[in-house]
């Protein structure tokens, strides 16, 4: 995996956006510009517009007002081919025996016609990435039949074949069980560190947000507050976003939250 063409302005800029899912205010005036290169998480509690606002920047979800603006263009087809994105949650037929190497041949313009190719070809047109996720002992088993972490980890391993400016992650580790949780971000943040890329996703873990975000934006309908973890995972700050019932974070460095 190759690191992205440099990129001077804002990788997300977002201008007063507004959208309203059957007839109600989901996201209220949000404006944000996000550099290249941070890993960003977005926090709040539920319903408060964090997966509505990930795909409004993804074009899946009409915006009501405001201006989106990924890698500078306005335009999402013209970066399509340089945005990565894992959705929470992947709708699969059982009935398909599609193994994990076929899958990720289908992104790759060299292997799409995989039934043509043979098994060692296919393996070897896989980027290093595969292996570094952790993927390649997982190349000859029925995608449908995967856990919660190997399909995660497969859909991150896709979503990384083409070598995106910007990856999304909306709760990349739904259905991954705590210990794996922890593994988890830490290989997100380590393909961050890498291959320099900017990461937006989605999180509820306070603990592994503080860890290993560059940058955290608390929502709640709106942008409560927005800035380093050290600023934003704090008492004060979370009760902005999260209300009165919020308990207080302390980060002890060394510890196991």
């Amino acid at each position: 995996m190759n690191p992205s063409p440099a990129f001077t302005g804002p990788a997300v800029e977002v201008r007063h956006l507004n959208v309203s899912l059957g007839g109600r205010k989901i996201l209220r005036d949000i404006s944000l510009a996000i550099p290249p290169g941070e890993l960003v998480a977005l926090i709040g509690p539920n319903g408060a517009g964090k997966t509505t606002l990930l795909r409004s920047l993804l074009g899946l979800i009409p915006i009501e007002s405001g201006e989106v603006r990924l890698l500078g263009q306005p335009q999402l087809r013209q970066v399509i081919s340089r945005i990565g994105y894992v959705p929470q949650r992947l709708a699969l037929d059982t009935g398909l025996p599609l193994s994990v190497r076929e899958f990720l041949a289908l992104r790759q313009p060299g292997t799409r016609n995989w039934f043509w190719r043979r098994r060692g070809d296919l393996d070897a047109a896989l980027p290093p990435i595969v292996q570094e996720l952790g993927v390649t002992p997982l190349l000859d088993k029925t995608v449908s039949t995967l856990s919660g972490g190997q399909l995660q980890r497969t859909l991150i391993a896709f979503s990384l074949l083409n070598d995106p400016a910007i990856l999304f992650l909306d709760e990349p580790t739904e259905g991954v069980d705590a210990p794996g949780e922890r593994t988890f971000y830490e290989v997100i943040s380590d393909i961050h560190r890498r291959h320099r890329l900017t990461v937006i996703l989605v999180s509820h873990d306070l603990s592994m947000v503080h860890r290993h975000a560059s940058w955290v934006v608390a929502l709640n309908g709106r942008i409560c507050c927005a800035g380093a973890p050290d600023d934003i995972i704090r008492e004060d700050a979370l009760k902005e976003a999260y209300g009165l019932h919020v308990t207080s974070y302390h980060h002890h460095h060394g510890h196991t939250h």
